[in-house]
């Protein structure tokens, strides 16, 4: 199981909106003899894969999945069908798929005489499965927050320079999380203190992420680089706002908070656009307006042996008034990430579905 999800992973970018999903079969005396992963939407299942590698080996074996084999005909037929005719007598299942359309594999397999296990390594999978498992139990994108700090946690120095707190080795590690990514956000802001691009560079074969900027009074010039060929590029403005010197850029009017540009709407949104995870990438503004809005899944951050002393805070406001309502995290990795250290956590708490779907 745990090759199977090593293997899930390899479709990390290139899945959306499908689950990543790995498989392994074994013969009837335990050798590995298929293996594979559901490598595109719209593309085989990751048990295809692993049964055409396995040919007959596959009759009488079993079949180790991260996710609970699908038994729906969608773009591709249900994986669960395709084990029963291949002879697998035994399947395993680290998740149970909790989609309506597509859950229920494991009572066909039952059905059919074949053995089911389901739970092993279950936490492992549901980490590497966390963006597509989120959309679909809170209806909105997984939010990935990055940020790049001094080790007293400043993000630029007082004059606002940034360029470089972190080692290259971080901004080459920060393509691979773009490149996992359905869309990179930002907002106005960073786009005018450092006119990023935003695109992912460096990895062969990545999918670019549709590059978001969220600029309430559409301030943004047209000769910004993020609007460029390279990706895909939304513009979130307000209802209001003038966009005349936007002419040929994608759009959307969004409804404004003290905050800036709605985060639940804005969620909404990119969910609608087909949109399953998120990086953030904006500045302690945006940042802070996620988090007050419950809607960071994990944070990611590169932490520099650097000292400044004055300069602006990974996270502004956030709505905290108090160390009680803090928003603790548990650190699931530490890392040695050139001269830096990357740290990753999650909240202790359940982050937040969106408004509007809380209310129903």
């Amino acid at each position: 199981m745990r090759r199977a999800i090593e293997l899930a992973a390899r479709g990390l970018g290139s899945t959306s909106p499908n689950p990543v999903v790995g498989c392994v079969i074994t013969d009837a005396a335990g050798t590995i003899v298929g293996e594979g992963w559901h490598e595109r939407a719209g593309g085989p299942h990751a048990e295809v894969h692993a049964l055409r590698a396995a040919g007959e080996a596959a009759r009488g074996g079993t079949a180790y999945v991260t996710l609970e084999p699908c038994n729906h005909t969608g773009r591709t037929g249900p994986c669960a069908q395709a084990l029963i005719a291949a002879g697998i007598t035994h399947v395993v299942h680290a998740v149970s798929d909790p989609t309506p359309q597509a859950g229920g594999g494991g009572a066909t397999l039952r059905a059919a005489g074949v053995t089911t296990e389901s739970g092993l390594l279950a936490e492992e999978a549901e980490a590497g499965n966390a963006a597509w498992l989120t959309s679909v139990r809170l209806g909105r994108p997984y939010i990935l927050w990055k940020y790049a700090a001094t080790l007293d946690g400043r993000i630029a120095a007082a004059d606002g320079t940034s360029r470089w707190i972190s080692s290259p080795e971080s901004r080459a590690d920060v393509h691979r999380l773009r490149a996992e990514a359905d869309a990179v956000v930002v907002g106005s802001g960073t786009l005018r203190a450092d006119d990023p691009h935003l695109a992912v560079r460096g990895i062969e074969g990545a999918t670019q992420p549709l590059r978001v900027v969220l600029d309430t009074h559409a301030t943004i010039r047209p000769t910004a680089r993020v609007l460029d060929e390279a990706a895909p590029t939304l513009v979130v403005v307000a209802e209001d706002a003038d966009t005349r010197h936007l002419a040929g850029a994608e759009l959307a009017r969004l409804p404004y908070d003290k905050y800036g540009i709605s985060v639940d709407a804005l969620l909404r949104e990119l969910y609608g656009r087909g949109i399953r995870s998120v990086l953030l990438e904006g500045g302690p503004t945006l940042a802070g307006a996620f988090v007050a809005a419950g809607a960071v899944d994990k944070v990611v951050g590169y932490l520099a042996p650097v000292l400044l002393g004055a300069g602006p805070a990974a996270l502004a406001d956030a709505g905290i008034g108090t160390i009680a309502d803090a928003l603790r995290l548990r650190i699931t990795e530490t890392v040695r990430i050139g001269t830096d250290i990357r740290v990753t956590a999650v909240p202790t708490a359940a982050p937040s579905a969106p408004t509007a779907l809380k209310e129903h």
